[in-house]
């Protein structure tokens, strides 16, 4: 399979296409937890954290959804907010690839973009590269040393098998361990360019929660080094993504939710498709002064290319949201999200949700 022509997942193209839509009320990026289960158990994994959902429930207690519930759940949310992008992650999201394979086709003649988030732990069914405007982001930490250790069963001979195909971008989450060891970065990057199935390569960092101290972090000299490291990197290798601008933007990331635009322009849903994961798609209380996220590094970078003279794309996208907010108020539609609101806990008990015990990893491909 020939890859597309690479190019940034994010542009500022993308962002003003969004601006008709944010100006009646509406979020142009949608992100839904599709289901609660995962076979692996990755540390520092936000999605599972105590403090994901605000410190009542977390995702492994949740019902969630299979079959027609689920593909018609997913299809409602995104008829409801009218997004242009939606990402659909988990847990681990092939564990409904039957629904899956409903859903992307009807986000797709809906003209919607979508794109799911998966270890690879599960085939990818190759019948899904037809389908228009979706694609597959595989997460990658590290080479062998670490991501075997972190991820199995997701190792790395099982997702050279479950890509074969396929065409992927590759999403890497760089921990402190990984800056240990001088040429790390330009070995992975090299292994990865060169494969066949891969598109793109981009990469966040590891964000941790306010307070926290893990080894997982990165010290500001990391980040400095990385700063320096990577754009210089892109010029070898064009798969990755990751430029002069973007490390800018990664060294002085949005001070705060308000601050980011991603935050702002993104409503994120987990697995009951009603508790709502705030601010971001961390959940929490992320430190942003330590953001590592692809997506808020990319929009804040964009946020700063000019329009017309001194107007830049954030002070047009800043000042839609407002607006949009102001429509919602108007009719009624109280759109404000948690983050600026106090919010409805996740219920305990619902008895629409289909309640489904944690899979074993031998019967991931039933």
């Amino acid at each position: 399979m020939s890859p597309r022509p690479v190019g940034p997942s994010v542009r500022a193209s993308d962002v003003l296409s969004a601006w008709w839509g944010i100006l009646r009320g509406r979020v142009p990026v949608l992100s839904i937890e599709i289901t609660r289960e995962c076979p692996l158990k990755c540390p520092g994994c936000y999605a599972y954290g105590e403090e994901h959902l605000g410190g009542g429930l977390t995702l492994r207690e949740l019902g969630d959804f299979r079959g027609d519930a689920l593909v018609e759940g997913v299809i409602g949310l995104v008829r409801f907010h009218k997004p242009i992008h939606v990402s659909l992650v988990g847990g681990e999201p092939l564990i409904r690839h039957r629904e899956l394979s409903q859903i992307l086709p009807a986000l797709s003649a809906m003209g919607v973009f979508s794109m799911v988030v998966t270890s690879a732990v599960i085939p990818i069914p190759a019948e899904w590269m037809k389908i228009p405007r979706f694609r597959v982001a595989v997460s990658v930490d590290g080479l062998p040393e670490h991501h075997d250790e972190r991820r199995k069963p997701a190792t790395y001979e099982k997702i050279l098998q479950n890509i074969k195909g396929c065409e992927v971008n590759i999403h890497w989450v760089i921990t402190r361990a990984m800056l240990e060891r001088p040429g790390y970065l330009g070995e992975y990057v090299s292994f990865w360019s060169a494969r066949p199935e891969v598109n793109r390569i981009w990469l966040s960092v590891y964000t941790p929660q306010i307070g926290e101290q893990s080894v997982e972090m990165l010290t500001q000299q990391d980040r400095e080094s990385l700063g320096r490291q990577l754009p210089a990197l892109q010029k070898q290798y064009p798969k990755l993504l990751f430029n002069e601008g973007l490390a800018r933007a990664f060294l002085k990331p949005p001070a705060n939710p308000d601050d980011c635009l991603f935050a702002k322009m993104s409503a994120n849903y987990s697995a009951d498709l009603r508790s709502r994961v705030e601010p971001c798609v961390f959940g929490g209380t992320p430190d942003c002064s330590q953001c590592g996220c692809a997506a808020s590094i990319g929009l804040h970078w964009i946020r700063d290319v000019k329009i017309a003279g001194p107007l830049k794309v954030g002070h047009m996208v800043g000042g839609s949201v407002n607006v949009g907010m102001a429509v919602n108020r108007l009719r009624k539609r109280v759109f404000r999200p948690p983050r600026w609101e106090p919010g409805i806990a996740p219920a305990r008990e619902n008895s629409d949700l289909v309640r489904i015990e944690p899979s074993s990893a031998a019967d991931l491909g039933d």
